[in-house]
């Protein structure tokens, strides 16, 4: 479990910095669709890691709960 943890941290993070990177690169090129695509970048980057860190804070208190419940079973 924790090598799978370690996986899915790395990925967010290559992730993470994919979207950085194609932000400053809609940034700089000179297309008419780079203004549309630098938005949606920019939202993604603010987006994303805030509904990733909002999923954790959910699967954090779903699997408390789960954990008390079992050992009430017991």
């Amino acid at each position: 479990m924790k090598k799978l943890k370690q996986i899915f941290a790395l990925t967010g993070a290559l992730l993470l910095f994919a979207m950085y990177a194609a932000t400053l690169v809609f940034a700089l090129i000179g297309s008419e669709h780079a203004r549309t695509l630098l938005k949606a970048s920019i939202a993604c980057t603010v987006i994303v890691p805030v509904f990733l860190y909002a999923y954790m804070l959910v699967y954090r208190i779903l699997k408390k709960d789960d954990t008390d419940s079992n050992e009430k079973d017991l």
